[in-house]
């Protein structure tokens, strides 16, 4: 089993920028795939970003050059920081773990919202 711990999120104004953490309880050598997915009301859970143990990236194409997605495999950890933020990026974003064995982990969510 694999724990989650999301930090950072809030409200930001358009233009604005956010940054998203998450901790995971597991040795970097479990772990495939590490990234970010966001639900807005209403709609289905999307991808966000999400970056493989070879450190292959992959962005939703509505984030691609104002999102950045990194990782730190000593702290184990994946980060995105988000940038010129728009309203139509509110949403909870979900921290999300793929293992070598393919078992997919989520965290609890935190709220992103872009508002004036």
């Amino acid at each position: 089993q694999v724990q989650l711990v999301e930090s950072g999120g809030g409200l930001v104004q358009p233009g604005g920028s956010l940054r998203l953490s998450c901790a995971a309880s597991t040795s970097i050598f479990n772990i495939y795939a590490m990234g970010w997915y966001r639900q807005a009301p209403g709609k289905q859970r999307e991808l966000v970003a999400l970056i493989t143990s070879s450190d292959r990236i992959t962005y939703t194409d509505s984030v691609k050059g104002r999102f950045t997605i990194s990782r730190d495999t000593a702290k184990i950890t994946v980060t995105l920081q988000m940038d010129s933020l728009k309203p139509e990026d509110t949403a909870v974003y979900y921290c999300y773990v793929q293992t070598i064995t393919s078992n997919g982990y989520w965290g609890q969510g935190t709220q992103v919202t872009v508002s004036s």
